[in-house]
């Protein structure tokens, strides 16, 4: 049995996107740090998900604004994680496909922040963490949406900073390369088709190429960066990007 930390006793945090991957390793890195987690995501499996971690869960499609912008939030951390991906050419691109991925990415965390922000300057503190991409620094052919939606994450985050550090209030992205989760594995797919090569060849001739390291990243590694810039030795980390790419933006 692995042993709790304390270091965020007392602390509520909502994880975005939290029904599996990323999400899902950051509400649990979380609830080990002891905080209380609330799991969102439009898949239910994000209740079962939230019980295991005796936290709660809430079934909420965060594409539905209106739905988003009556929703009430008192919490110390927010954990802007969920997104989706498609990928093809530019003119090929469903402008309906485009304004999904922008509204799940950008309009939704930015709806999120604004509703949570009020209980955090009123305490005086509060952490704000955006899981960005190495697509926030770099583009990629054939990703207009998802790039997009990453370099707005990492425009909102720096303002949210600028506005929230003299309050006691941080904003931070993490920026990893390839994570081994659903989102990505969905990819391989999609890059096998816009590449026209096999499945089988992706991860080695698009995914790695860029990296030094050779290699996807674990879900469980990007969760202990959010659980960094948590925790108290990230108090006077703000604005920043953290960045877990295994040298593709040295390049």
């Amino acid at each position: 049995m692995v042993e709790r930390d304390s270091s965020l006793a007392g602390r509520t945090a909502v994880v975005t996107g939290a029904a599996s991957g990323i999400g899902a390793a950051c509400a649990r890195r979380l609830a080990d740090d002891g905080a209380s987690v609330l799991l969102i995501d439009r898949d239910e499996r994000v209740v079962d998900a939230a019980a295991r971690l005796g936290g709660r869960g809430l079934v909420l499609d965060l594409t539905d604004t209106a739905a988003l912008a009556a929703l009430e939030l008192d919490v110390d951390i927010l954990v802007n994680n969920a997104g989706i991906q498609h990928v093809a050419p530019i003119e090929q691109f469903p402008p309906e496909r485009f304004h999904e991925i922008l509204t799940l990415m950008v309009e939704a965390p930015f709806l999120l922040v604004r509703a949570v922000l009020p209980g955090m300057y009123e305490r005086g503190w509060g952490r704000l963490v955006h899981i960005s991409s190495v697509h926030g620094m770099r583009a990629s052919a054939y990703k207009s949406g998802y790039v997009a939606a990453k370099h707005a994450t990492e425009g909102l985050s720096k303002t949210v900073a600028l506005e929230g550090g003299p309050r006691g209030v941080t904003s931070n992205t993490v920026c990893p390369a390839y994570v081994r989760t659903p989102l990505v594995e969905g990819q391989i797919a999609a890059q096998a088709a816009a590449h026209q090569i096999p499945e089988a060849d992706v991860v080695s001739q698009v995914m790695l190429t860029e990296p030094a390291i050779k290699r996807l990243i674990e879900p469980a590694e990007v969760a202990a960066a959010v659980s960094y810039l948590c925790s108290p030795d990230a108090s006077f980390v703000n604005g920043s990007s953290l960045v877990l790419d295994g040298g593709w933006s040295a390049r």
